[in-house]
């Protein structure tokens, strides 16, 4: 199996071995797309995002591996539904910083990216929350 694909599995299964603010059940995609009436629950989805390879030495390459945390549901024409979405978002972050992988532990955390900290479009045109986490593990090999 892609290394990337282990990756994003061990997220997941840490994901749903959590106990978070709000209750979910994370799935792994390719594409994290939803009819919108299927968006009135909690989305989380991981997606494999990318890998960038740099040398590390002479016999090993650093293998930087992107994963996407979707983080999406319908909020209505309420948007202050948004602030434990946000907490959410923000909770998920936490967890995975300084963090290694039980199902593969020689991916290492190196940093997580939440820009932009949600999508406005998606808010605008379809009252739904989507945020995207880009966690970035590193792996020697």
């Amino acid at each position: 199996m892609p290394v990337i694909i282990t990756i994003a599995d061990a997220v997941v299964t840490e994901l749903n071995a959590h106990t978070f603010g709000q209750a979910f059940t994370a799935a792994r995609a390719y594409l994290p797309r939803y009819d919108l009436a299927d968006m009135k629950d909690l989305h989380v989805t991981v997606v494999p995002k990318g890998v960038e390879i740099d040398a590390s030495s002479r016999t090993l390459a650093q293998h930087d591996y992107s994963i996407d945390i979707a983080v999406q549901k319908r909020v209505g024409s309420d948007p202050s539904n948004m602030d434990g979405l946000m907490g959410l978002v923000e909770e998920v972050s936490d967890f995975f910083r300084q963090r290694r992988l039980a199902q593969y532990p020689a991916a290492i955390w190196v940093r997580t990216v939440n820009v932009p900290i949600y999508a406005p479009d998606h808010l605008d045109q379809l009252r739904q929350f989507t945020s995207v986490l880009t966690l970035t593990f590193r792996v020697l090999r």
